[in-house]
């Protein structure tokens, strides 16, 4: 049986074009009503991480990707704070620094990636070095990978086999218990325009804004191209994307959360169930606590 939320996903194996998705579409709930939903989903979330802890056996991997001023943030804020701190780590990743770049592409996600019983959410990811990476070729000079001395090397090639390293990362994850979901936060240009100038017009968000941002902006054609490539080669079975309309923030929220609970709930966790002789001793126990009154 389909769900309302299946509209949002990019179906493994197909090619993905962004304009036969929407940027501001926003169901037929209402604003209202949304909000309380996703107060009540948040409750529930809560529960299954709990579960998720308690079992031991899975982890979750969040990954949010989005053109800057799409909502990243604020979503992540919105959606996980019901979740217990102590279960869940976001991890923001910047330029890479010299360390880093020592490394393989992957090394840093890798080693940031959630461990059993946790959930790791993934503010930008390994997903920068197949889109960033891609409008800017000249980035990749960095990584000092013999053989890709000049930008002209960086050919079809070189991204093909970056795909595929990607989905077998993912496939190595979700083999082991990670469960993967990807969200594109899908922003219209004119509503980035407009989040924009309320930075630039509200002393209180100035910091956010970066003379880089309208460099990049001026480059959005690229970044979609980038994106429709990287959704089309990596949204597989076992990690799809999602591609979420963004242009309202509540309703992404809503959304994602939606999401959220239909996969844990599909996980089907469970708490543990001690074997016979450990329940016998916790009647032990009991009677020796209730006769201490």
């Amino acid at each position: 049986m389909s769900k309302e939320t299946d509209r949002f996903l990019a179906p493994a194996g197909q090619k993905i074009r962004l304009k036969d998705y929407s940027t501001h579409y926003d169901g037929d709930t209402g604003k209202k009503v949304g909000k309380a939903t996703l107060t009540a989903i948040k409750e529930k979330l809560s529960d299954y991480q709990e579960t998720l802890y308690a079992e031991n056996s899975h982890s979750v991997l969040i990954i949010f990707q989005a053109m800057d001023a799409a909502g990243k943030d604020s979503a992540i804020a919105h959606v996980m704070s019901g979740l217990n701190p102590q279960g869940c780590e976001v991890h923001s990743f910047k330029t890479p620094n010299a360390s880093e770049y020592a490394h393989d592409f992957l090394w840093r996600h890798y080693i940031a990636l959630p461990q059993r019983g946790k959930i790791g959410i993934h503010n930008r990811s390994h997903y920068e070095n197949v889109l960033v990476c891609k409008v800017h070729p000249e980035y990749i000079l960095n990584e000092r990978i013999p053989g890709y001395d000049e930008v002209k090397k960086i050919d079809k090639n070189f991204w093909k086999a970056r795909y595929e390293s990607i989905r077998n990362f993912e496939q190595q994850l979700t083999e082991n218990g990670t469960v993967i979901l990807k969200f594109f936060l899908y922003v219209s240009e004119e509503e980035q325009k407009i989040r924009f100038l309320d930075r630039i017009n509200d002393a209180t968000k100035n910091w956010k804004f970066s003379s880089g941002d309208i460099a990049e902006r001026a480059l959005w054609k690229d970044y979609m191209a980038a994106y429709e490539d990287a959704i089309t080669e990596t949204s597989t079975e076992n990690a799809p994307w999602y591609i979420i309309p963004a242009d309202k923030k509540w309703f992404a929220r809503l959304t994602i959360s939606q999401i959220l609970e239909e996969t844990f709930k599909g996980m089907k966790l469970k708490y543990p169930v001690l074997p016979e002789e450990e329940m016998a001793k916790l009647e032990e126990y009991k009677r020796k606590l209730m006769g201490e009154d």
